[in-house]
């Protein structure tokens, strides 16, 4: 079912970020946007659908500092906003989310950021609530679908109540589970009416920073001795207590049963700050020892030490000792620790090896992408060229080519920082010609001050965008240079070599990557023009994504004809293979031969084969 759908009192079926949605129309949302980043994406896609069956505005926005700036600016007017981005999205927005700590909001205004423990599908696991701390702004953490959506729904009144901004932290377990979600009545969008101008909280001139300063600070200490929304004592018997907050608190439900355990929890809702009634009744329950239950940093327990020096707490208080600060926590890993608390005996659970040959299945692009034949032309240009090559490269679908049979991604950090270390490289490594690597998304996100610095500062860098016309890797949302937007409306297209030729670039091409040996003499005279030049240069590898292509194909009711191997031609010289790899293709008896069911047709292997053995079907043999 759709998000928008369902009367109140319905159980229905939602993944944890459709929950997180649903309790954004149910709090009266009126503004929207976001970054789409996994594992927060699902919230996002499902607010823009029900935004023009609901009549509030949503927006996918450039990067993360921009969404949290338009919903900011929708608060500042009295309407309810929410922004939305993983966790590694928050370190783009921060400039202004620590500013907003200060100054407050007008409408409520919640910040959805997905964590991902385990660095799932990124390159870190940092922890929000530590920003939030920094910040003074509340945290709050569901533990499973249903309370995420009411606490999405209590942050917006929360947000109000206190003139703060308010984030609620998922993670990827929450966000990606699916679980009963009882639905509640929508609400109608708060959308406001007009500019709250207020000159002493808006403009952050040091003198009112100096004054905003102290004012953040009685607004979180306030939270904290007045909220304790879905936060609640269980009681038990003895001196040792749990305290346990987010979906870890559903591994210790499951733990202590399995246990057969009865022991005071005190489960959190509020991890910044700590509802502070209810953390100093809880000592009182557990006067010899409390047990902390966090995935990642001990946030909950450094803020339980800081109350416990305060109220003259004696007991000890534990948590990252046992549990592990890296990674995600599960049942097993809880129910190992608490047995050893408790002194209980505990056996793990038995894994069977069913000693299988499984082949290996690596992390891959996919059949026909355009990526993949673009880095193919940067081997061969940097082979044709006989360079010392470097390649920095980007987070998106081409970070891949980090992995054979390409290895051409020798850094990636975070979204546009493979031009801007390119050029720290190209001025300490003289002997080296740096080609970066960078999305077209990944590029309007967060490339272009790394272009503009390295036209300015002279740095003799190749910039290959790859340009694949999608935001594909988090599932083919559009971005400004697609021309759509995420409804199909049309809107302005933003081309990546305007802003190129506009910031200063003297060398831009475009080139079709399906069209390798024009690719390669292209590369190869932009390598040639960064040397004699010092100056950088831009090769856009367009080409639709092939997955997306494809699928348009065959809802146009397109035929797509797929490759093949001549046998009697084929020479086993694995250049398809080994040096090309597309899945698609695989080898059999020394023959290549290529799969049918998933080749795309795109022809690249070949224009590459050098013994002209691959044809296509229907075709001439």
């Amino acid at each position: 079912m759709k998000v928008f759908e369902g009367k109140a009192g319905d159980r229905v079926l939602l993944l944890g970020n459709e929950a997180i949605a649903r309790g954004a129309l149910e709090g009266g949302v009126g503004y929207v946007a976001g970054y789409p980043g996994t594992p927060s994406t699902e919230a996002l896609e499902a607010l823009i659908e029900a935004s023009s069956k609901l009549g509030f505005y949503a927006e996918i926005s450039t990067n993360e500092k921009v969404a949290l700036e338009v919903a900011l600016g929708a608060s500042l007017c009295g309407g309810r906003a929410m922004a939305t981005m993983k966790h590694v999205g928050l370190n783009v927005a921060a400039d202004t989310f620590m500013s907003i700590g200060y100054s407050g909001v007008e409408g409520g205004l919640v910040i959805l950021v997905a964590d991902d423990p385990y660095a799932h599908s990124s390159q870190n696991e940092q922890d929000t609530r530590l920003y939030g701390m920094h910040a003074y702004i509340p945290v709050l953490e569901p533990w499973e679908p249903n309370e995420a959506k009411e606490l999405v729904k209590h942050a917006f009144e929360m947000s109000e109540k206190y003139k703060t901004a308010a984030i609620v932290r998922s993670t990827t377990r929450l966000s990606h589970i699916r679980s009963e979600v009882i639905l509640g009545e929508l609400a109608s969008p708060v959308l406001g009416n007009e500019f709250k101008r207020d000159l002493s909280r808006w403009v952050l001139l040091p003198a009112n920073s100096r004054r905003l300063h102290r004012e953040a600070l009685e607004r979180i200490n306030k939270s904290s001795r007045e909220e304790n929304a879905f936060s609640w004592l269980q009681e038990g018997r003895g001196e040792v207590g749990i305290v346990a907050s987010g979906i870890a608190y559903g591994y210790v439900r499951e733990a202590l049963k399995d246990l057969n355990l009865d022991v005071p929890v005190l489960k959190l809702s509020l991890t910044y700050p700590l509802p502070r009634s209810l953390v100093e009744e809880f000592f009182s329950l557990a006067p010899k020892e409390i047990v902390v239950v966090e995935e990642l940093d001990p946030v909950i327990e450094l803020q339980l030490r800081s109350l416990a020096d305060e109220l003259g707490y004696s007991g000890r208080i534990r948590g990252k000792d046992l549990l592990p600060s890296v990674g995600e926590l599960n049942t097993t890993v809880v129910k190992k620790a608490l047995a050893e608390i408790f002194g209980l005996s505990f056996v793990e659970p038995e894994l069977f090896d069913l000693e299988v040959n499984v082949p290996p299945r690596p992390p891959t692009l996919c059949p026909g992408c355009g990526h993949r034949a673009m880095f193919y032309v940067i081997k061969m240009a940097s082979k044709r060229m006989r360079i010392k090559g470097v390649y920095p490269g980007d987070i998106g679908c081409y970070t891949l080519g980090f992995f054979p049979p390409f290895r051409l991604v020798d850094t990636s950090y975070c979204m546009g920082s493979g031009l801007g270390i390119g050029l720290g490289i190209s001025k300490a490594s003289l002997d080296e010609v740096v080609i970066a690597t960078i999305g077209d998304s990944t590029f309007f996100h967060a490339g272009i001050p790394a272009l503009i610095d390295a036209v300015y500062n002279s740095h003799p860098v190749v910039l290959v965008v790859m340009d694949n016309s999608l935001t594909a890797m988090t599932g083919h949302q559009p971005h400004p240079g697609t021309g759509f937007d995420f409804r199909g409306e049309q809107r302005p297209k933003v081309h990546i070599e305007d802003i190129a030729r506009a910031v200063g670039v003297k060398f831009v091409r475009i080139v079709d990557p399906y069209d390798v040996k024009r690719a390669i003499h292209v590369l190869s005279e932009a390598i040639n023009w960064v040397r004699e030049n010092n100056a950088p240069a831009v090769v856009i590898a367009r080409k639709l994504c092939a997955l997306y292509e494809y699928r348009q194909k065959l809802r146009r009711g397109e035929k797509v004809t797929p490759y093949y191997v001549d046998e009697a031609t084929c020479t086993g010289c694995r250049v398809c293979t080994d040096m090309f790899g597309c899945p698609a293709i695989s080898m059999k008896d020394n023959k290549a031969f290529i799969i049918s069911d998933i080749c795309v047709g795109c022809g690249v292997c070949a224009e590459i084969c050098p013994f002209d053995a691959i044809k296509k079907e229907g075709g001439s043999s």
